[in-house]
Order: structure tokens, then C-alpha cells, then sequence
């Protein structure tokens, strides 16, 4: 069975990092190394990651010699990967312990070396992990097949779903942005023709964090959106501008929903 390198970035998330901790080495998929850098906590979570580090020796952690954000983060884990799949999840978020399973065997069969899956959208108070979750939340649904065209004018991947193939894409690394990073790595991936494929059933769940209005959070990520465009991508003002526009409508009535 292959082995998969999952990559969690920590800063500050010792509320909710025992919970996703514990969703990865629940996997029914147990052939697992649970990646975790910590970036400079101060509230705890890297003495919560030791204590499942000596528990379980599939968790190996590891501090960023200084704070850098979570792209780089996730970096620096990505770079001690051995795995032949590498797989996302952030400190707040929970995976059903059938994901790393059902991902395997979806990206196999449809010999799809970028794939993500459906996910459950719930309040951050969640508590429910495990075979205790009773999945109440909204869908958010994976679309069947997503190529470099459809991505630029909308992020259809839910990071915590995403997983490579590195057999056939190689180590990749996010770029070092402030937000977004993960919507440019899987640009990155697909720009030579890769197309991402989608598992229609929920396996994750997502917190959502509703700190401001989500229309004003939405509109926070537009210069971010343009770097990628532009400086990232490469694209013409003209293309830019247009996959900006669309981004930006379809990021405003996502958040209406």
C-alpha cells in the first residue's frame, strides 16, 4: 500500500489540533507520516504535538526555525515527505477516517495524479470527530474533472481534500504567499495540462470561521488574486483582469450561499 505524506501547518491552534491529529491516525488507510510544522506556537500546540509524536511514531514533528507563514510551513514539511502521495490538512479541520482510502483507490482507478474530494462545511464549534460525526453540515461538492481554464476564474479545490501523486508530478512545493498558496500550487500543477479530478463523496470537514462578514473576507483576497494572476501565472492584463472578475463574482456569491 503507498505510503502518504500529510502535510499540517500549526500556529496557535491547540483548541482544535488534538481533533485533527487524531482524524489522520484514524485513517483506515494506516500507512501514513503525519508531517506537522510548527510555526512559533506559543499556546501550547508544539508540548500537544510532542505527546503524539511519543505516541504514535507515524507523527513527526517539527519547528520552522522562525515564523514564516503557513506556506512556508507546509514547505518545509513537504521537503521531508516520503510518501508517494501528499495529502493537506490544516489545524482546524477533521478528515472522515475513510478519506486517505477511498482518495487512493478514486485516484487509481481514474489515473488522476491531482485529486480532491467533497467536503462538509460546519460551524468552527464543532466537536463531532470520527465515528461520532454526524455529518449535518452543507456539501460544499467536488466537481468531476477541473482543468487550468475552469481553475483560474474559480478555486474548486478544498485544501484539506487535495492530494498528489509525486510518481508522476514530482515534489512540489507552494509559493511563499501571504494567502493563496494553495490555490497556486494546484495552478502550477495543472498549467502543463494536469486536470484534477473530483470524488463526489464528503470525506472532510471544514470550520468555518466567521470572523467580519464573508463578502468582505471574499473581496480581502483580490490583491492576492491579481499577484497570482500576474506575477505568478504570468497571465496578460487583459486575462487577468478578465479570471479576477470572474473569481471575484463567483467568490461573492459563493459566500452568499
Amino acid at each position: 500500500m503507498p505510503l502518504v505524506s500529510v502535510v499540517m501547518p500549526v500556529f496557535n491552534s491547540a483548541t482544535t489540533l488534538g481533533a485533527a491529529i487524531r482524524s489522520v491516525l484514524m485513517q483506515t488507510h494506516a500507512d501514513l507520516e503525519l508531517l506537522i510544522t510548527d510555526d512559533g506556537s506559543s499556546d501550547g500546540s508544539m508540548d500537544l504535538i510532542m505527546e503524539f509524536a511519543r505516541q504514535d511514531d507515524r507523527v513527526l514533528p517539527q519547528s520552522a526555525p522562525e515564523r514564516g507563514g503557513a506556506a512556508r510551513a507546509r514547505n518545509l514539511s513537504i521537503a521531508r515527505a516520503g510518501g508517494e502521495y501528499v495529502a493537506f490538512l490544516d489545524s482546524d479541520d477533521l478528515w472522515l477516517p475513510t478519506k486517505t482510502e477511498r482518495q487512493i483507490e478514486f485516484a487509481v482507478t481514474a489515473a488522476a495524479p491531482l485529486t480532491f474530494t467533497s467536503y462538509y462545511k460546519m460551524d468552527a464549534e464543532y466537536e463531532g470527530e470520527g465515528a461520532d460525526f454526524i455529518p449535518n453540515g452543507r456539501v460544499v461538492q467536488a466537481r468531476e474533472r477541473v482543468d487550468y481554464r475552469a481553475m483560474l476564474i474559480q478555486d474548486h479545490i478544498g485544501a484539506l481534500t487535495a492530494m498528489y501523486d509525486r510518481n508522476v508530478l514530482g515534489t512540489r512545493l507552494m509559493p511563499e504567499m501571504r494567502k493563496r498558496q494553495d490555490y497556486a500550487l494546484w495552478l502550477s500543477i495543472m498549467r502543463d495540462g494536469t486536470v484534477a479530478r473530483g470524488l463526489p463523496e464528503p470525506l472532510a470537514v471544514y470550520r468555518s470561521h466567521r470572523a467580519g462578514s464573508l463578502s468582505s473576507n471574499k473581496l480581502s483576497l483580490v490583491p492576492y488574486n491579481w499577484e497570482l494572476y500576474r506575477a505568478r501565472e504570468g497571465l496578460s492584463l487583459a486575462r487577468s483582469t478578465q479570471a479576477l472578475a470572474g473569481a471575484t463574482w463567483h467568490s461573492l456569491r459563493k459566500a452568499r450561499i
